[in-house]
């Protein structure tokens, strides 16, 4: 994967969860984060991440600190594997194989990754990502959320 391209997708995912838009995430919502781009990782693992970039044990990453942590989970990945979680994630939801998602799903999907995320949270992102206000997600929508391309 191209470093912009990894760039890309952990602005993305920032963005996504810094809902409040202080420039901080709550290091609490990490785990949420790396989850939610099909990361695998040991807790104790993570832990000693945050302690690094967050020595004064504010709670919060700032985006630097964030690329940090996430930059150590995404380095074996690459942007087919990415691709592939991604689409076994959609499909997950898409049980009737009709090639999308409703939004209030997709909302469900979001409320169950991070129920920090107020209703008019998950309003917000699903505007964004329902663009075209028909009321369901396609693939390529899921993807471009989930890793910005």
């Amino acid at each position: 994967m191209e470093d912009d391209e990894k760039m890309d997708i952990m602005r993305k995912a920032f963005q996504m969860f810094d809902t409040q838009k202080t420039g901080f995430i709550e290091t609490l919502r990490l785990k949420t984060i790396l989850n939610s781009m099909g990361q695998m990782f040991e807790e104790s693992e993570l832990q000693d991440l945050v302690d690094e970039n967050d020595p004064e044990d504010t709670g919060k990453v700032n985006f630097d600190g964030f690329c940090n942590i996430a930059a150590h989970f995404l380095e074996e990945e690459d942007a087919e594997a990415i691709q592939k979680e991604l689409k076994e994630a959609f499909r997950l939801y898409d049980r009737e194989g009709n090639g999308y998602i409703t939004t209030s799903t997709l909302k469900e999907i979001l409320a169950a990754l991070d129920d920090k995320l107020s209703s008019s949270d998950l309003d917000g992102i699903i505007a964004e990502i329902d663009t075209d206000g028909s009321g369901t997600v396609d693939f390529d929508e899921f993807m471009e959320m989930m890793t910005g391309d």
